[in-house]
């Protein structure tokens, strides 16, 4: 073991050189005179050096009990250059859950379509952010959540909530994985969406889920039916109107050079005249039934009774046939397209006004569908394009 006298007759030499004290603690000795304490020790399999201090201001004494502190963390199981380092290091402000969420998404994209990218962006904007954004991740608690996702389920969407809830269940995964948040402060830890989000009743009719589009769509290339009945029923998704208003739809209520369809008001369910703006997808299948040529003045025509349209059971029945009997009506195409609507972050006034679910009030109505067509154009121009990303298999977030 070293004395204080050694220490001090310690003189420099050409090269540095070591004076071992016990239980791998040692004095360097530099070229220019430099005494620096220092302890040599093992941690996860390698051998690793604990830098205590210069001496004299380190006396022999403080470098003995500073070796032994360090062997009381290495016996506890913490690195203690580690340990010496983090005291050293300025605190870190807790971690924003607006930064995280942003930091996700950006992680998240590359897996995403547009589309994915833009609901996932507007639905954590809509019910989400006003409300967490500002606050620390370890400031956040299980009722904070429980009382976003159950808001969200109580206006009816509860496919929504379901998102909500997964998406949110993300982020803080990987808050914990990327060391913004201990795992032991995860507020979805002990959160299970069946607990929060309430049973739905059966609905009378089935809605096709955004995720079997693409089995869908698949299953419409390979069906050998009645072309009109298949092409009404992707015109049907991409209009989200009634199936009864399609069954009866005549080639002169198409402006297809305006991309407008005008659906009279005798054939709307509120008698009130409905304007039905077109995307792109929606004009190129008219394009396809106007070269089918199956009649001068219906739309879809029945194969069996001339003059007729195609009967009420059409597309339920062509829906059964390609595999989605109990699972999808053509009326249900109608949800899909809130649903994601919806989500997408799109004004609830211009989806509902689209579905022609018209006020009451003929005053406030006729302001509404005069000052909203612009809006419902870019609706259904978004609508169009969402189909098109929506037939290809995504992973759902």
């Amino acid at each position: 073991m070293l004395s204080d006298l050694q220490i001090r007759k310690a003189a420099a030499r050409n090269k540095p050189y070591k004076l071992s004290d016990s239980g791998g603690l040692y004095l360097y000795v530099t070229p220019s005179g430099g005494r620096l304490w220092r302890m040599k020790y093992r941690f996860g399999g390698g051998e690793k050096l604990y830098s205590i201090g210069p001496y004299p201001v380190i006396t022999l004494a403080a470098a003995r009990e500073a070796a032994l502190a360090a062997k009381r963390l290495l016996a506890a199981g913490t690195d203690p250059s580690a340990a010496k380092r983090a005291a050293h290091e300025p605190e870190k402000p807790p971690a924003l859950f607006a930064e995280v969420a942003e930091q996700w998404q950006a992680w998240r994209r590359s897996a995403w379509t547009e589309g994915t990218a833009d609901a996932v962006r507007a639905s954590l904007a809509n019910h989400v952010l006003p409300i967490l954004g500002a606050m620390p991740l370890v400031a956040i608690k299980p009722a904070d959540v429980r009382a976003i996702v159950q808001a969200v389920d109580a206006k009816g969407a509860g496919e929504t909530a379901g998102r909500v809830f997964q998406r949110l269940k993300a982020i803080f995964r990987y808050a914990v994985t990327h060391e913004h948040l201990k795992s032991a402060d995860d507020p979805m830890y002990s959160l299970q969406p069946g607990e929060i989000i309430a049973p739905r009743k059966v609905r009378h009719r089935a809605a096709l889920a955004a995720a079997d589009v693409p089995a869908f769509f698949a299953a419409l290339d390979q069906y050998q039916g009645y072309p009109a009945a298949t092409l009404g029923l992707q015109l049907l998704m991409l209009t989200a109107v009634r199936p009864g208003e399609l069954r009866g739809a005549r080639w002169p209520e198409f402006d297809r050079k305006n991309a407008m369809w005008r659906i009279p008001a005798e054939r709307m369910k509120m008698k009130t005249e409905h304007r039905v703006p077109l995307s792109s997808q929606a004009l190129a299948i008219l394009e396809q039934l106007a070269d089918l040529g199956l009649s001068d003045d219906l739309l879809l025509p029945s194969p069996f009774y001339p003059g007729k349209p195609i009967s009420d059971a059409t597309f339920n029945s062509a829906l059964a046939r390609l595999g989605f009997k109990g699972t999808a009506t053509a009326h249900g195409f109608r949800s899909l397209f809130s649903t994601e609507a919806n989500e997408a972050g799109y004004h609830p006034d211009v989806i509902e006004l689209q579905l022609a679910h018209t006020e009451r009030d003929d005053v406030r109505a006729a302001y509404n569908h005069a000052q909203r067509l612009v809006e419902r154009a870019a609706l259904m121009t978004w609508w169009g394009e969402r189909v098109d990303e929506l037939k290809m298999p995504d992973e759902w977030s």
